[in-house]
């Protein structure tokens, strides 16, 4: 009505435009993954690897770093967790944006769906990273972006559907409920 018309108008003389979420796909080849059992949150010596250690590995998958133990000048090492397996290809979409909570659950729900055929990986993830200045807070808490910033969740999703949910919030929030 009146209403839309006049919020289009504001829109398009103040120059705002709404902008679609960018979405990349890579595929890794060749890659280390930790060895997880879904009832299992401590890992196992040689058997399968803890909550922490997933988080810390898929950490340093997300952000590109190089997996493979060398030592190249100053940078630090890293490696893959014990036990684990290669993958001979893992997939990979980014979805960068703005994004409400309906369209995640609505990608949880597709991923779930993922293993309604026989699939070859005994589990996978989606991991969802706030803005570090969101005004999001939990509880009566205002964001500490200004002192830290972490606001993720990751949720890992096994083949008979059991999950993981782990999150990451900084020192001076307040845990989800």
């Amino acid at each position: 009505g009146a209403e839309g018309s006049t919020l289009m108008s504001y829109f398009s003389k103040n120059q705002i435009q709404a902008l679609k979420p960018k979405i990349t796909f890579s595929t890794l080849r060749d890659l280390q993954c930790p060895v997880l059992q879904s009832n299992d949150l401590q890992g196992k010596p040689e058997e399968s690897c803890s909550t922490e250690e997933l988080f810390e590995w898929l950490g340093a998958v997300l952000n590109q770093v190089n997996l493979d133990n060398k030592s190249s000048s100053f940078l630090s090492t890293y490696c893959c967790p014990e036990p684990n397996t290669v993958v001979e290809k893992a997939f990979l979409c980014t979805i960068t944006g703005f994004i409400i909570p309906e369209k995640i659950i609505q990608l949880l729900e597709q991923l779930c769906c993922y293993f309604g055929e026989p699939k070859l990986a005994y589990w996978l993830t989606l991991t969802v990273h706030g803005f570090a200045d969101s005004p999001v807070s939990w509880r009566e808490s205002e964001h500490g972006f200004h002192k830290g910033g972490e606001n993720l969740y990751n949720f890992v999703i096994f083949r008979n559907l059991d999950y993981w949910l782990q999150t990451a919030v900084g020192a001076h929030d307040d845990c989800p409920p």
